[in-house]
């Protein structure tokens, strides 16, 4: 099995999230990670609203793109900042990623890792 190749869409996130699909399918690449920010997704939006992620998969759909991974890494935040509560969120994020079910990949992590191709 050959390994997937997948684009974080952070760094183009002054981007439409249509045209960063486009563009990484172009270039060949097998999916995305997906930012929470530009307007690639929008937590709040999505954990209300159905259509919203039906039409991001149709975007990635368009373009034969997967989601392995939404992305929500960067605050305004210092990470040094011992006050920061870093499981602040992480309930409401695991219950938006298993409500909507995105397809899951067809191997797991370390298999494809471990994989001699």
């Amino acid at each position: 099995m050959t390994r997937p190749i997948t684009l974080f869409t952070g760094q183009w996130a002054d981007l439409p999230f249509e045209e960063v699909a486009r563009l990484a399918a172009d270039w060949g690449y097998d999916g995305l990670e997906i930012a929470c920010w530009g307007d690639h997704l929008d937590p709040w939006r999505a954990a209300e609203d159905d259509d919203y992620i039906a039409d991001r998969k149709a975007i990635l759909a368009k373009d034969n793109l997967t989601v392995w991974t939404i992305s929500n890494h960067l605050t305004g935040v210092e990470w040094e900042d011992a006050g920061v509560d870093r499981l602040l969120g992480a309930p409401e994020a695991l219950e938006f990623v298993r409500k909507h079910a995105f397809d899951p990949p067809t191997a797991s992590f370390d298999a494809v890792f471990s994989s001699s191709e």
